[in-house]
């Protein structure tokens, strides 16, 4: 085997091993919604707005870790499709504010049809305690980041 000129522990990485488990779990929900005819990210945007209700593109955008252009183009798509609409903020007339339409409605079923399917394959084995605790210990993590960049934006 060649020697590697970068070294790092991968086998004791927090990091290494959650986006691995994410990368197989965004792979194996791709594999289940293309038969659907929904796309990952179309999937996205519909899960950000079932959680969190009408949305500006630019917080859908950076919930979804995408630049807002790219948005564009799916939004567009959805919006062709009858799935979403693009409403004006009675605010702010600058912002469009994204709305599910019931026309979405078979769609998200289809999406929420593969999440259960991936979920069940990819918790296989695990006891109800061993999700919980998996659950307690990924909310564990994700808060200790959120606080700490909140208190790097604060100071």
């Amino acid at each position: 085997m060649a020697q590697r000129m970068l070294e790092y522990d991968f086998e004791g990485s927090v990091g290494f091993w959650i986006c691995t488990a994410s990368n197989a779990f965004q792979r194996a929900f791709n594999e289940e919604l293309a038969p659907q005819g929904v796309t990952f990210r179309q999937a996205q945007v519909l899960g950000c707005l079932a959680l969190e209700g009408s949305l500006s593109q630019t917080d859908l955008a950076e919930r979804m870790r995408i630049e807002p252009p790219t948005l564009v183009g799916i939004l567009d798509r959805m919006e062709r499709d009858g799935w979403i609409r693009r409403d004006g903020d009675k605010t702010d007339r600058r912002r469009k504010l994204i709305q599910p339409t019931p026309a979405a409605k078979p769609a998200w079923s289809k999406v929420v049809l593969a999440s259960q399917r991936v979920r069940e394959r990819a918790t296989r084995g695990m006891s109800a305690a061993q999700l919980e605790q998996l659950r307690k210990l990924l909310d564990t993590v994700r808060t200790n980041l959120e606080q700490h960049l909140a208190t790097k934006e604060a100071g």
